[in-house]
């Protein structure tokens, strides 16, 4: 038996993605521009934007995932 899921709720889970994407490249960045300042180096910052980046699209991934594999089910 398909189970309908809320318009709203996958309005908002949705939505989400759209602060989850930005705020793992922000933090990923972040946290590489800290310890580029802290080590004196200049090259942890591109690193740690591409994992940024990379997170965010794993997470996106896992919710497009778990939205197909519910709605076959």
């Amino acid at each position: 038996m398909k189970r309908e899921r809320n318009f709203w709720v996958l309005a908002g889970e949705y939505t989400s993605l759209a602060f989850v994407l930005p705020a793992a490249t922000v933090i990923g960045y972040g946290i590489g521009w800290f310890l580029d300042r802290s080590l004196g180096t200049s090259f942890l910052k591109i690193i740690f934007l591409i994992l940024g980046i990379a997170a965010g699209f794993i997470q996106l991934i896992r919710q497009v995932q778990k939205d197909t594999r519910s709605s076959d089910e």
